[in-house]
């Protein structure tokens, strides 16, 4: 189990930075192909609409336009989806113009026309160019290695232009390369990545107008305080449930017990022991109980330690194996802590119960004023919150923040939980 800080992250020349740097190129990569393919599919859409424009001069592309601008919508959108994975979400602007007139006046159109024609180009020559430095990594390893293997009457094997590999020394010197073109890879491909997002990030944001604007936002007011007022209804059933179907059924026990226990002291004072030692422990119980009641109110450990802390605690207590890594530069609202720690504790508990997961791995890091949590785990997936209580409870605390609450869990696995909540003062 290990915690990853930001003090950890300030050492110099530490493992945690080395381990970033790898986890942010394969990231970096994976952007990288996903924005190649939807250069690809871009070039492709680019190329229908010159058709279709075309066609317009003889008339006969006009009834190709409503197609046409759909499909750009459509090439739109996946790009948006796309980078919305990795980033702010970007909205789509939902129907496109289906008239040529009204499609030529729409602005959103415009800029994804301009987008297309961007990454028509650049995003799959970028996608080309950063898969091209990992692959000579490989290409001079595979060469030196096959020297190994060739028979002392095959000629040599030229590996890097004008260096030929003809005996050990060449075929070490060569392998030496391996470690730069690594080290290029690390250092260009999260630059890569940015640019080929860039024109999609620029001009695919869509800009509602401000009166759509100001209804959406109340909508989502509506929802959220709908939401807030549900979740609070809820947390106030919960603890109305356990303080009477569990203390206090025990403190009317000990009332029982205690009169009992009077009665016996007047009758014979030797039999009244026993009435005492099942209204002591009772009253022990019913002290356990409440406290905790308190504890699922708001986690003492939250006020006294950090959320790193907290999250440590619950990972070691877990039956699946977990791993924990936090990079919170301070503490965030009490509120939206204990939604964590609460988040994270159902999570842990249905993975255990259910999930049949060889390991967890929760992370919680900060990003602009927005709390990331991310919980992913190796199990058999099939979870869905509308058959269960807990991740709809979650849920409900997750929005009354406005915060956003994502489930991803496929049968046969992995399941990813992922939350967004506004990080507070």
């Amino acid at each position: 189990m290990t915690v990853d800080d930001r003090g950890d992250r300030r050492r110099p020349g530490g493992r945690w930075d080395v381990q970033a740097r790898g986890r942010a190129t394969v990231d970096a990569l994976e952007h990288l192909v996903g924005g190649m393919g939807t250069g690809i599919v871009a070039m492709i859409a680019l190329l229908l609409l010159t058709a279709t424009a075309l066609l317009c001069l003889v008339g006969v592309g006009l009834l190709l336009v409503p197609a046409a601008l759909r499909e750009l919508r459509e090439v739109a959108d996946r790009e948006r989806r796309r980078l919305s994975r990795w980033g702010p979400e970007l909205t789509s602007p939902g129907t496109t113009p289906s008239r040529l007139r009204d499609a030529a006046a729409d602005r959103t159109v415009r800029r994804e026309l301009g987008w297309l024609v961007i990454h028509a180009g650049l995003g799959g020559l970028l996608g080309l160019l950063a898969l091209t430095l990992p692959l000579q990594a490989l290409k001079v390893a595979a060469l030196s290695l096959w020297w190994l293997l060739l028979s002392p009457d095959q000629p040599a094997v030229e590996s890097w232009g004008w260096w030929t590999v003809k005996d050990v020394p060449s075929a070490l010197g060569v392998a030496l390369l391996i470690p730069v073109w690594i080290a290029l890879t690390m250092i260009a491909a999260p630059g890569l990545a940015r640019l080929q997002a860039w024109p999609g990030r620029r001009l695919l944001r869509h800009a509602p107008d401000s009166a759509a604007d100001l209804t959406s936002r109340v909508a989502e007011l509506t929802a959220t305080r709908a939401a807030a007022l549900d979740a609070h209804a809820t947390e106030l059933r919960r603890i109305e449930r356990s303080l009477h179907d569990g203390t206090q059924n025990r403190l009317v026990a000990v009332n029982v017990l205690l009169g009992a226990a009077r009665r016996a002291l007047e009758r014979d004072p030797s039999t009244a022991g026993e009435p005492l030692v099942r209204a002591q422990e009772a009253v022990r119980q019913s002290l356990d109980e409440l406290r905790g009641v308190v504890r699922s109110i708001l986690p003492p450990v939250l006020i006294d330690q950090s959320l790193a802390d907290a999250l440590t605690g619950l990972a070691a207590t877990s039956p699946v194996p977990c791993t924990v890594a936090v990079d919170l530069p301070a503490k965030a609202a009490a509120s939206v802590e204990a939604t964590v720690y609460f988040l994270v504790a159902e999570a842990l508990t249905n993975t255990a119960k259910h999930g049949r997961a060889r390991h967890v791995a929760v992370e919680a890091r900060r990003v602009g004023d927005r709390l990331q949590v991310r919980i992913t785990d190796d199990g058999r997936g099939g979870a869905d919150e509308r058959h269960g209580s807990g991740l709809r409870g979650i849920r409900g605390r997750v929005e009354a923040h406005d915060g956003t609450f994502t489930l991803d869990s496929p049968p046969g696995g992995p399941t990813v939980l992922a939350v967004t909540l506004p990080f507070g003062p």
